[in-house]
């Protein structure tokens, strides 16, 4: 699905310099192998998936300076214009218990608000599992980037897991698709490039990750758990949680528990919620 021509110039746009990132990311020992950014795909995480159930090692990182058929959670698409966000996946093969790795989205979250925070000089807070949202200078919470997660356990190398992550760069309001979504260049951050955007964020994740992994998997131990709930804007706030079968759970939001699932109290009790849509009521009191 071709999108519609934007009426800015890509002047301010510059492509992704696929030698430099892997010049600064891909060393020995380190978790990244490869660094490949492609100029169009329909979904990162799509053509990721394809290529872990066929055996690409772990630690490759797949870039697209435009995505056409981007999937969120839920199965929501979505397209941005050209070289305007910042669209990648990586693919993990951790050798951890396979109950802790659902951790993964939520380290990915950790890692892309510490990068947007030393890059882009940007404070943000996640929504659990997997938004990172800012607030505007009018108060409200827009959606700044999605991270989605999937597993592959069917290839020749055994699980694997895929996370990407679309974050709004450039876009002008005119151009993003709602206005519950927001963009650095809309909240005038200070650098909108996403060369150094990307290396932080991927460098912010193989340290979490390789701390994590360290530990079996174990959040708590590596401190991902800790860290991740000081940057959730979720804890301590009334949410509405949609589930699936279309199933809700309103109460407030007590915790991460070391499983990084959502713990939610209502007037029965404290549930512990390992996926779902979360909406925020209203902000702590």
């Amino acid at each position: 699905m071709a999108s519609a021509p934007s009426p800015f110039s890509d002047l301010d746009r510059p492509p992704l310099r696929e030698a430099a990132l892997t010049r600064a990311l891909v060393r020995p020992g380190g978790l990244w192998r490869g660094i490949e950014v492609v100029d169009e795909l329909a979904s990162t995480n799509t053509e990721l998936v394809r290529r872990a159930r066929g055996g690409t090692p772990g630690g490759h990182v797949l870039v697209t300076e435009h995505q056409t058929a981007g999937r969120g959670r839920l199965d929501r698409s979505f397209h941005t214009p050209n070289r305007a966000a910042l669209t990648f996946s990586v693919l993990v093969r951790p050798d951890v218990p396979l109950e802790r790795c659902g951790w993964l989205p939520l380290l990915m979250g950790a890692a892309a608000t510490r990068g947007i925070g030393r890059v882009a000089e940007l404070t943000t807070t996640l929504k659990w599992p997997n938004d990172v949202l800012a607030t505007g200078a009018d108060g409200r919470e827009r959606k700044l980037a999605g991270i989605l997660s999937e597993a592959e356990s069917a290839g020749p190398a055994g699980p694997g897991f895929v996370i990407g992550m679309g974050l709004n760069v450039s876009q002008r309001r005119a151009e993003l698709p709602v206005d519950t979504a927001t963009s650095l260049a809309v909240e005038e951050a200070p650098c909108v490039d996403r060369d150094p955007l990307l290396r932080a964020v991927l460098r912010a994740f193989a340290e979490y990750y390789e701390a994590w992994q360290a530990c079996g998997g174990d959040a708590e131990q590596s401190g991902l758990a800790a860290d991740y709930r000081a940057r959730c804007g979720t804890l301590g706030r009334a949410v509405r949680v949609h589930l699936p079968g279309d199933r809700t759970a309103e109460g407030e939001a007590m915790g991460v528990d070391a499983a990084g699932r959502l713990l939610v109290r209502d007037a029965d009790g404290v549930d512990a919620v390992s996926a779902g849509d979360v909406v925020h009521v209203r902000p702590r009191e």
